[in-house]
């Protein structure tokens, strides 16, 4: 997308591939497309990153931010929270206890549930990892004053609560 709004414009498409008949998307106004491109972009970069600093890759940090703040929790509710199917938040999960960054006990109540916590390694990384995220998120936002960051922050949340409404989900 450049600066001048030409990524969705249909001259741009019929150049590139013939005439346009019919109705395209606006790529400098389509919100989920926005969405889609920062948070593709911001992870790629993320996890080279990490992966070169501090041996762990983006879902793996993702997951390690949310045992932080919820020691103990069930792989279950790491999918809800991030939004990532079961299959590979479970191949994370294994590589990460492998790797002694995580500790996974079976519940003595239930025999099905797990309860997953860091491990002091795991914590130890994350303690590493979580000034760098934070430096990183300090650039992204640095071309907002405070007032716009707080503006955004609650958007992004109005619009992550208001998922359901495509989703058909109730809940974040």
């Amino acid at each position: 997308m450049s600066k001048n709004g030409s990524a969705g414009s249909p001259r741009k498409a019929e150049r590139a591939g013939g005439a346009n008949k019919g109705q395209t998307l606006d790529l400098e106004r389509y919100v989920p497309a926005f969405v889609t491109f920062i948070a593709n972009k911001l992870s790629r970069s993320a996890t080279a990153f990490y992966q070169k600093r501090f041996g762990v890759n983006v879902t793996e940090w993702r997951i390690m931010s949310l045992l932080a703040i919820e020691p103990g929790i069930p792989a279950s509710r790491i999918c809800h929270i991030i939004g990532f199917d079961k299959g590979p938040v479970s191949r994370t999960l294994t590589m990460m206890q492998h790797r002694d960054l995580i500790a996974i006990r079976t519940d003595p109540k239930d025999g099905r549930s797990h309860s997953i916590s860091l491990t002091a390694k795991g914590r130890a990384t994350h303690d590493k990892v979580i000034v760098a995220a934070l430096d990183r998120e300090r650039k992204l936002l640095s071309c907002l004053n405070k007032n716009e960051q707080e503006v955004l922050i609650d958007l992004l949340r109005r619009i992550h609560e208001n998922l359901g409404a495509v989703t058909g989900q109730t809940g974040s």
